[in-house]
């Protein structure tokens, strides 16, 4: 009598990472059949989705493809893959089956109906627990041990390891580091001999340095309708006063320019146009109105429409002597410099730029030095800016790294 065929067994996935990339990471696997254990540091996990969710979650954005790519800066051709197999309209249809219908905004964002990641997460949790995902939390990785196992640590300090037929990091960056993300995972990597460029802050503020008046009375104060220029580039937006200096979307669209300028040069001089729809010349034109007794600040407000905030940024930055020459000070209006001198932190920053280098992995995001171990997320050295391009990548990217191990443990 013949004995019976053996049960194949399991193929075997640890997920590092309960952000949205090794949660899309897990959902790729178990799906596929294999069985995921995901580890995560905190007590939670998406702590850092749900707090982009508050002011209304931005999933991706609805522009063509062509011009959503060029987002992505140098970081366009490596993802290029990657944003293809998980499209914005990918994203839109994954949502959909979460039961988050998704809408477009006005300037081509794209939002769940729900306005928030709540109720998107649940759906989600509750699809990876039918699924079979093990998630382990306060469970924090602390790289392998001698023998190539994966170790890590409980909140008491206890230590173990675990190992899998593969293995997605997705640790995040840096920033917010009380939401999870601390770049701990750096030495454990650059320890096997991978490199790791420096962490830094994307979407991010920047230090101008303000007189304690000024901070004091407009920090938290918004700058509306306004357009920024450096360089080449020029961004309408808008953006607030901080106690350091200035952040806000339109600066956040800049900031990887703005940083890299400053680490060059030192500084990097910004130019707000505080009236973009307003010529110069209409500008002097209405502010050569005679004032009928009326205080410079008032005559200001009337003739310009510019808020106090911005009417105390001209004086704040001229030193409190407004040009007196109508045409003079409509120029200083449409053309005001800010020197901006340092980010305002990682800590601080939206999200992360630097980390593991692509020329480190292969076509599958797989570590050439580490053959079964894959990367996704803010972990890679790439960036873009808010509006639904992050959320996009970081997902986008763990679908990819999931569906590389599949095609590496199918071999």
């Amino acid at each position: 009598m013949n004995p019976a065929p053996e049960t194949a067994k399991p193929r075997t996935a640890i997920v590092i990472g309960g952000g949205p990339a090794g949660l899309m990471a897990a959902e790729i696997l178990s799906t596929a059949g294999i069985k995921v254990t995901l580890h995560e540091r905190m007590p939670s996990v998406g702590r850092k989705l749900l707090m982009a969710g508050r002011g209304g979650l931005n999933l991706t954005h609805s522009e063509a493809f062509t011009t959503f790519l060029t987002r992505y800066g140098v970081g366009a051709e490596p993802l290029r893959h990657a944003l293809e197999s998980f499209s914005p309209t990918a994203m839109r249809e994954w949502a959909g089956s979460l039961g988050q219908e998704t809408f477009v905004g006005s300037t081509g964002r794209v939002f769940p109906r729900a306005m928030k990641a709540s109720p998107l997460l649940r759906a989600w949790l509750g699809r990876l627990a039918g699924r079979g995902v093990t998630i382990v939390t306060r469970s924090l990785w602390r790289g392998w041990d001698a023998g190539g196992a994966l170790l890590f640590q409980a909140a008491d300090g206890t230590q173990w390891i675990a190992g899998a037929d593969i293995t997605i990091l997705a640790l995040g960056g840096a920033s917010w580091p009380r939401l999870g993300a601390d770049g701990g995972w750096v030495p454990y990597l650059q320890s096997r001999g991978i490199a790791v460029a420096p962490l830094q802050p994307a979407n991010c503020g920047f230090t101008i340095g303000w007189s304690a008046l000024f901070r004091d009375r407009f920090a938290g104060q918004p700058l509306k309708n306004i357009t920024l220029s450096y360089a080449t580039w020029r961004i309408p937006g808008e953006a607030m006063i901080t106690t350091e200096g200035i952040e806000g979307g339109a600066i956040y669209a800049l900031s990887a320019a703005l940083r890299d300028g400053i680490a060059r040069d030192g500084a990097a001089n910004l130019t707000v146009d505080l009236r973009p729809d307003l010529s110069l010349d209409e500008l002097a034109r209405r502010l050569e109105q005679p004032r009928r007794g009326q205080s410079l600040a008032n005559h200001l407000r009337k003739a310009t429409g510019l808020a106090p905030v911005a009417i105390n940024l001209l004086r704040e930055v001229s030193g409190n002597t407004l040009p007196e020459q109508p045409r003079a000070l409509a120029g200083l209006i449409k053309a005001l410099p800010l020197r901006l001198i340092a980010t305002s932190g990682i800590a601080r920053a939206i999200s992360t730029a630097g980390g593991v280098p692509f020329s480190e992995l292969d076509d599958n995001l797989m570590l050439r030095a580490i053959p079964g171990v894959f990367v996704a997320g803010e972990m890679l050295d790439w960036e873009a800016p808010t509006g639904g391009y992050l959320l996009q990548g970081v997902l986008a990217t763990g679908a990819a790294a999931a569906r590389g191990a599949l095609a590496y443990i199918s071999r």
